[in-house]
């Protein structure tokens, strides 16, 4: 025993198995160089007693570190929460507060005398270099923490441990023998410590060392090596099932819980169980989330129950900052930079060595002191203003375009052919009885479609076109100047101010704190650049408080705008976010006489949706505004860090805010402008531009083509994309009617007898003559069928001969045509058990109604069943065959058609098409199924997966991630589909450089890939697809997304690039309330041929599906389908309401001709009484 309990020591100590370095936080926090801890050698071991330490070589190397650390100070046996309170930053005396201490009070000596602080730089060195001290005293600890097994599962407290290992298959890769020896390493160095251990290790079930705890010694520790190195994979991680058991274990104080998988229940579950199972009990739990795809749900959990967390990652080792030792430790590393940085703010304006001054008022507590005092500013930005005086009025984009717009300069494509385009002449022929149109004009001319939507002839003179085309460019570029003079200086941050009379809101709600410089910053360039040309304004800000600067509006002059940008410096934020409260402050004070002035507008400078109803803000606004010249202009001013969703609805609302009284909207953040009506219109002419100079190339190409020449400026010399349009099909003959058919079918039979009479009747005029050759057939020109063509009709056998009476011939019948039955039998179907892996569309070519020969109307309905009238010339009128009072009518179409089918053959028509029904929603089950009910099904061997990672997709990231893994394990791994995922957002990240194929190492590298994503900046999707499409063999693409991507994306871009690829791009929507969002991605997937899918409407599908198989097919219209989205569902649901609709119809047709047959039996019998009775001479009501 004693020579394994070495050689796992030996094993242990190996240096190969632990890291000891680290990677510094990604959240701003400041890295201080970590020293090396001391060496094995210099640790005196003349203290120790033979008592004191184990017997094995590991143990005694980790006593003699322990005594090493104690030896230096650090009290590494306690948690960071009581090592905290002994050598924090409060304990060791080295907050701001405890430096004001150190100085002296004094006043100066003037008329408004302040209260100062003198420090002497002594005191102030000093103390800065004790928090250095205690910033390196805090990365040793840090670097403690990481070593050994407290990197892996933290620093275990409590004397009593109960420990729980997951177990679970998804535990069993190939991390799975550093997972056992990272235990057994616990085991050496922390659990050998204490008093009691139990062991318990859970998957599906669960599985103890021992019945009870134990008490620490060599024996147990060897059994507890033993019992982890024999720990074997059991199915799934069912953590409430180990936690029941583990909580009824008496005499722990500590429960250590390790999870290397997602748990099989959600963290709700988890939370409220331990609540309520711990509720009055001192015990604590630690739980550790080792290389886990269930990190958050984890940590989620130990927060909500008050637990240590602690976290490793093999892949990722900064998510080692996310447990609670360390965090609580960093902590106090920020707290301490902190301290430091406001030290070198109160050092600037030191005049000498001895003493430095730092006017500032004396407060109690430094936390009441502003955030903004701590804000980066601009350089000058206390300085009073710059002012520049405009030389002349600005106007917005609207009134600038009905001047210098492509309508205004008559530079539009109508304007410019109209001379010379002449509208198609259409005249009423009376020979012809229709309307006849010139083709003249369309021979000799081109044809355009106009503005209005008619067809115009136009005549093409190529010189001018380009000419055209040039002025339409120099146009462009003046509409770019523009858009680059909107985007510079205050413009950017505000739009143009257009009005005299101005009043500006600004937001300063308790949201905007940490923004107030960046506010300031703005009001300072719009004040300095746009507002010196005003005649009156006035500044209103806001928070839960409306503070306004003066009562009414004030005339612009350069001593107002100073006073109110010191007035503007001395503002802090707080409250909620009032908008309509300074609405109508503004309104109401500045505004009184509104209806006798113009050029009257306010300016809403805000951050969010405003806190009140929304309604009562349209209404109070629309209300307001009327019958004056007042505007609101809303400018939206946003952050980074902020969810897209967030930032979509305010921008809605706020828009809609601003157009209700006519306004303007302006949306930008720190990257740039991102919306703004102004820059919109200009982008909308520069469009239409664009469009009119690619109809200009189309007309001068199409021209070149008819012509044949090579007239105007060659493709060299003209700088506009031709634009390629599809040429025009001839269109086929039209259908001839039932009456023309009739009148062809009697002259090609008389022409056959005629020929056949005249080749019996022919002589020959000589020897030499020779016999005609026989008239080749002419064929029909309104045949165009190919079956009809090449379908052999059979005609009759006919033997003529010569009669008796001299030339005279006879003819006889010899072979008869077969007649061809028009009623049909019903099919007998068959269909396969198994689903097919395929679209709905492949799906139902093999298996659908019309394939099947199921359809009613073609089945039951042959040419010989229309309801005929036949004129009678002696009644003047049409009457109706016999037959038609024995058969049941029915009207198809508008037309009368008779039912030729007996009720036995409805019954087994209605027997064979609900056995296709329930076949089909069979298929609709499995459809709504597994991960086909998120993506669909996949159909393709070599995929690629575009996963949509931006911001906008955090409320989805959890469902995907789950639904990718169900789809790997479910749809690739089965199939060996060759894959691979690539995550887009600002950028694109693959997971792997080309596609592999679904193999089980690959499913969990991809697993352990998805655990990782985060949600990230905007949508770049071009970038994605072109990744996708520069994979070798790749068959589909599959993207996940919740819409449509960002505004930079160009859909004509989009459609070259899918029309070059022969790859069918197949898109998955998560939002079902985005419509311009989905109805981007279907035509995204129409342009390449693939499908478009939707989760929505499964479940309520589920519940229809088994009603209708539980309930059988009596009623049309209940159950009702969903509306299906997705292209596979909606075309199934739709197969599924036809079949419904044909069941009910073919019902009704057999009740019908039921009826029918009972009303026939009837007159039968009462003739026949009636016959009886006149034979036997006995007449109704007379006794003879």
């Amino acid at each position: 025993m004693d020579s394994h309990i070495d050689n796992m020591a030996l094993i242990l100590e190996n240096e190969q198995f632990f890291k000891t370095y680290y990677q510094e936080p990604e959240d701003g926090l400041i890295s201080v160089p970590i020293e090396a801890s001391p060496s094995q050698q210099g640790v005196k071991v003349d203290k120790l007693s033979a008592s004191d330490l184990l017997m094995t070589r590991h143990n005694r190397t980790q006593d003699l570190q322990t005594l090493s650390v104690a030896e230096n100070g650090l009290n590494n046996t306690r948690c960071s929460e009581e090592w905290i309170l002994h050598h924090g930053i409060d304990s060791q005396h080295l907050t701001i507060q405890d430096l004001l201490k150190q100085g002296n009070v004094v006043m100066k000596p003037s008329r408004k005398a302040a209260r100062q602080i003198e420090l002497t730089a002594e005191t102030v060195n000093e103390f800065e270099l004790k928090i250095q001290e205690a910033i390196d005293y805090f990365h040793k600890r840090i670097h403690w923490l990481m070593e050994g097994s407290r990197k892996m599962f933290g620093l275990i407290q409590g004397k009593n441990i109960g420990l729980l290992i997951d177990s679970s298959h998804l535990n069993c890769g190939p991390r799975r023998m550093d997972f056992l020896r990272d235990l057994l390493c616990l085991v050496d160095e922390q659990l050998c410590y204490k008093q009691k251990i139990f062991l318990m290790s859970f998957g599906t079930d669960v599985s103890c060392a021992w019945k009870d705890p134990q008490d620490v010694n060599i024996r147990v520790l060897h059994e507890a090596r033993q019992w982890i190195q024999e720990m074997q994979p059991r199915g799934g991680c069912n953590l409430l099932l180990a936690l029941r058991k583990a909580l009824q274990i008496p005499d722990l104080d500590t429960l250590v819980v390790i999870v290397s998988t997602c748990p099989d229940q959600t963290s709700d579950v988890l939370t409220d169980y331990l609540l309520q199972c711990t509720l009055g009990k001192n015990l604590k739990i630690h739980i550790v989330a080792f290389d886990s795809i269930g990190q958050a749900d984890l940590q989620a959990v130990a927060a909500a129950v008050g637990a240590h967390f602690h976290c490793f990652s093999s892949w990722k080792e900064d998510e080692l900052y996310a447990s609670t030792d360390i965090k609580l430790v960093f902590r106090e590393v920020q707290k301490a930079i902190d301290i430091l940085n406001k030290i070198k703010e109160l050092r600037q304006g030191k005049p000498d060595d001895t003493f430095i001054s730092i006017i500032q008022k004396i407060s109690s507590e430094v936390a009441k002191i502003p955030p903004s005092a701590f804000l980066p500013r601009p350089p000058n930005h206390n300085a009073p203003l710059n002012i520049t005086i405009p030389n002349f009025s600005p106007r917005t984009s609207a009134e600038w375009l009905r001047k210098n717009g492509l309508k205004a300069k008559k530079m539009t494509l109508y304007q410019i052919l109209a001379p010379n385009a002449y509208s198609v002449v259409e005249e009423f022929v009376p020979i012809l009885q229709k309307t006849v149109s010139s083709t003249l004009l369309e021979r000799a001319m081109m044809q355009l479609e106009w503005h209005d939507g008619t067809v115009k002839n136009v005549h093409v003179d190529p010189r001018v076109l380009y000419e055209y085309q040039q002025k339409l460019a120099k146009v462009a570029r003046t509409y770019e100047k523009r858009i680059d003079w909107l985007t510079k200086g205050s413009r950017r941050l505000w739009g143009t101010i257009c009005e005299k009379r101005v009043v500006l809101l600004v937001d300063l709600s308790l949201e905007n704190a940490m923004h107030i410089i960046h506010i300031q910053h703005s009001l300072r360039l719009l004040l300095e650049e746009q507002m010196a040309n005003k005649d009156l304004f006035n500044i209103i800000v806001f928070g839960s408080d409306i503070q306004f600067w003066k009562e009414v509006m004030v005339p612009m002059t350069s001593e107002n705008l100073q006073s109110v940008w010191k007035w503007l410096l001395t503002l802090e934020c707080g409250g909620s976010r009032n908008v309509l409260g300074a609405i109508k402050r503004a309104i109401e004070c500045n505004f009184i006489d509104k209806e006798n002035h113009e050029s009257q507008g306010i300016y809403l400078f805000t951050s969010g949706i405003p806190d009140q109803e929304l309604n009562a803000v349209y209404a109070y606004l629309s209300e307001a505004v009327t019958g004056c010249d007042l505007q609101l202009h809303v400018c939206l001013f946003t952050i980074t860090e902020d969810i897209d969703s967030d930032r979509s609805e305010a921008a809605r609302v706020l828009q809609h805010l601003a157009h209700v009284t006519n306004g303007r909207f302006h949306w930008f953040d720190d990257r740039g402008v991102i919306e703004s009506d102004d820059i919109s219109s200009l982008v909308s002419e520069m469009e239409k531009a664009v469009n009119y100079s690619k109809k200009c190339a189309y007309l001068v190409e199409s021209f070149k083509c008819r012509t044949g020449t090579d007239e105007g400026p060659t493709q060299a010399d003209n700088p506009v994309v031709s634009y390629q349009k599809e040429k025009q099909k001839k269109l086929p003959l039209p259908k001839p009617t039932a009456l023309t058919l009739a009148r062809m079918s009697i002259r090609d039979e008389e022409g056959k007898k005629d020929a056949n009479i005249r080749a019996l009747m022919w002589r020959p005029n000589s020897a030499k003559a020779e016999i005609p050759p026989a008239q080749p057939f002419k064929e029909s020109g309104f045949i165009n069928d190919k079956k009809v063509k090449d379908r052999k009709q059979q005609q009759p056998s006919i033997s003529s001969f010569y009669t008796e009476n001299g030339k005279d011939i006879g003819v006889v019948y010899t072979d008869y045509p077969k007649t061809k039955t028009v009623r049909k039998s019903i099919p007998f179907i068959v269909l396969p058990k198994e689903e097919e892996v395929c679209s709905t569309k492949a799906w139902l070519k093999k298996f659908g109604l019309k394939k099947l020969k199921l359809e009613l109307t073609k089945l039951v309905f042959g040419p010989d069943c229309t309801h005929q009238k036949k004129l009678v010339p002696s009644l003047h009128k049409k009457i109706s065959a016999k037959y038609c009072t024995i058969f049941p009518s029915v009207e198809i179409n508008g037309v009368v058609k008779h039912l030729q089918f007996q009720p036995k053959e409805l019954e087994e028509y209605i027997e064979q098409l609900e056995k296709t029904l329930k076949r089909y929603i069979q298929r609709l089950q499995w459809l709504l199924s597994g991960s086909r009910r998120l993506f669909g099904t996949v159909v393709e061997n070599k995929v690629c997966i575009l996963i949509d990672a931006s911001s906008s997709m955090a409320p989805f990231l959890a469902e995907l991630r789950k639904g990718l893994i169900s789809l790997l394990w479910e749809q690739l791994r089965p199939r060996n589909i060759w894959f691979n995922m690539i995550s887009f957002a600002e950028n694109i990240e693959p997971w792997q450089e080309c596609l592999v194929e679904a193999s089980d190492k690959a499913c969990q590298d991809a697993v352990q890939w998805l655990s990782m994503l985060r949600p990230r900046g905007n949508t770049c999707l071009l970038h994605a697809l072109e990744k996708a499409f520069a994979y070798p063999d790749v068959q589909g693409v599959y993207l996940l997304t919740d819409g449509k991507p960002d505004i930079s994306y160009n859909l004509l871009l989009a459609e070259h690039h899918l029309k070059s690829q022969n790859i069918k791009v197949h898109t998955v929507s998560f939002n079902a309330s985005e419509k311009s969002g989905n109805e981007f991605l279907k035509m995204l997937s129409n342009l390449s041929g693939g499908r478009y899918h939707s989760p929505y409407g499964d479940v309520d599908g589920h519940l229809v599906a088994h009603r209708m198989l539980t309930e059988g097919f009596t009623d049309e219209d209940d159950p009702v389908l969903p509306l299906f989205e997705g292209d596979d569902l909606r075309r199934l649901a739709k197969e599924i309401d036809k079949a419904r609709q044909f069941v009910t119809q073919a019902r009704s047709f057999q009740f019908g001709i039921l009826e029918k047959q009972m009303s026939a039996s009837r007159d039968v019998s009462v003739e026949g009484n009636d016959v009886s009775d006149t034979r036997n001479g006995i007449t109704p009501g007379k006794i003879t």
